[in-house]
Parts: structure tokens; sequence; C-alpha cells
């Protein structure tokens, strides 16, 4: 039998950069909301503009948790102060969690650009954007903001992809 960690054994062993690297990109940042936080604010959010009120019931069903668990976070939210929050009453974002309820939505919103000028449909880069939206350096994020504007500005530029990816399913050559 090969010694742990051998060139012999049948899968190589993960690099440890690549393990820093996935234990940093679970971690909290540091002090700032983690990507928990924003969905809930988002989704607050989402929900006033929408209906003109957010209510536990409505939280819990867009976030997949029970409402025990939704009210504990919306308490969580109302003691660091981006929500008000009275039992039995709708909750309301203060400033503070409209202001990052619109840089999530604006984060949002440039991931999905970007996706769509790559190419992916509107519903799986929405989907794909709700996975990747809390784990993007900022720097990353304003290179895709630049990369939409001037995708945007010179469409003839994509074109050549867009129609070598036409019937396509998977990379290209």
């Amino acid at each position: 039998m090969a010694p742990k960690g051998s060139s012999s054994s049948s899968s190589p062993a993960p690099e440890p950069r690549r393990l820093d690297a996935l234990r940093r990109a679970h971690e909290a940042p540091a002090g700032g909301p983690t990507p928990r936080v924003e969905d809930y604010v988002e989704v607050i959010y989402e929900l006033i503009q929408e209906k003109g009120y957010a209510r536990i019931v409505d939280i819990s069903g867009h976030l997949s948790v029970s409402p025990p668990t939704a009210t504990k976070m919306i308490q969580r939210l109302s003691e660091t102060g981006l929500v008000l929050y009275e039992r039995y009453r709708g909750i309301v974002l203060t400033e503070e969690g409209t202001r990052l309820a619109k840089e999530v939505r604006a984060r949002h919103g440039t991931i999905v650009q970007f996706l769509k000028a790559l190419g992916v449909d509107e519903g799986t880069a929405h989907r794909d954007t709700e996975g990747i939206e809390h784990h993007l350096d900022p720097a990353t994020l304003d290179r895709m903001a630049a990369f939409v504007a001037f995708a945007e500005s010179h469409p003839e530029w994509l074109k050549p992809f867009h129609e070598a990816l036409r019937g396509r399913r998977g990379p290209l050559p």
C-alpha cells in the first residue's frame, strides 16, 4: 500500500493553497455582512419593492427556512441596525439596511449582465448569480462591470463569440 499522500494513490492530494482558498471562501468577511445576512436583506428589499411590506412567512418561504429560523435572523438584523422589527408586524429596512440591499442588488445585476453577455440565458444567469454573488472580490466585480459596459458599447465585438455559441452546448473547441 502506498504511503499517505504519495503519488501512487488513486486521486492526488489537494494542493494546500487550494484548501486555504476554500477555507477563506467560507469565512465571513472581516467586519462585513455574511452572505446569509445579505440574502435576508436582499429578500426583504425585494418583498417591499414588490408587495409594499415584508413578513416573516414571506421571507422564510423565499429563503427556504422555517419561520422560527427567519425570526431569529430578523432579530439579529434588528440588533445590528439593518431592520426595524416588532413582533407580529412587518419588517422595515433601516437606512443602513436599504443601503446594503441596494449594494447587493447592484452586484447581482452586474453579475447577471456579465453572464448574459457570455450567452447565458436569463434564468440560468440569475440562478448562477445566487451561487457566486457573495464570493467575488470587489476588484473582480469591477472588472465584470467594465466588461459589461464595454460589451454593451461595442456589440460587434461579441458578435463572433455569440455566433460561435449558436447551436452549441458545452465549451468551444
